[in-house]
């Protein structure tokens, strides 16, 4: 299935940023649609980022409890973070894994790339599995606040499928993982 079929191609006419930071732009473009009509998006271009799923040698994963402004309250998932210019994703995958729990593997596995608002943000998050564990030194960014636990693999995957679990890119990896690591369907 490659979608072709389904295109709608669609001009940008302008674009006008409204908003932009370190992690974020807002834009507002102004389109014109296959069948002539006119129209706006919003876009949210956002930093893309990494995501690691971290177990050990006992099957346990470490996990982040971190507060998050937008969503209000406490979540937990997997390490994640920015890619910063130049930065590979694995590479910031590895960066992240050490700065926010101290943590260094062997063993890396692609798990894929995950577009978590496709109508409305442009941002892939591409996630790994990281095996072979050893120490390394935990160095959070400044105002960072967060604490790291570990979880048995089977408790993680029961919690992202009862949606106790909800950051996307978390439940992707882990659910991945389940199924490249032969476990329960």
């Amino acid at each position: 299935m490659t979608g072709k079929e389904l295109l709608t191609p669609i001009t940008t006419l302008s674009s006008c940023t409204v908003y932009s930071n370190r992690w974020i732009t807002v834009t507002e473009d102004t389109v014109k649609r296959h069948d002539g009509t006119s129209g706006i998006f919003g876009v949210v271009n956002m930093r893309d980022g990494a995501t690691v799923l971290a177990i050990d040698g006992n099957g346990s994963c470490y996990v982040v409890a971190e507060y998050k402004y937008a969503y209000g309250r406490v979540s937990i998932e997997l390490i994640s973070g920015g890619i910063e210019e130049g930065e590979s994703p694995l590479n910031a995958a590895k960066r992240e894994l050490e700065e926010e729990v101290g943590v260094l593997a062997d063993k890396w596995t692609d798990l894929g790339v995950l577009h978590p608002v496709t109508s409305l943000v442009a941002s892939a998050n591409h996630m790994f599995l990281a095996e072979g564990l050893h120490a390394g030194v935990q160095s959070l960014d400044p105002g960072e606040a967060l604490s790291y636990h570990l979880v048995p693999f089977e408790q993680l995957r029961a919690e992202a499928i009862a949606g106790r679990v909800v950051h996307g890119a978390s439940c992707v990896a882990v659910l991945k993982a389940a199924l490249l690591r032969g476990g329960p369907r």
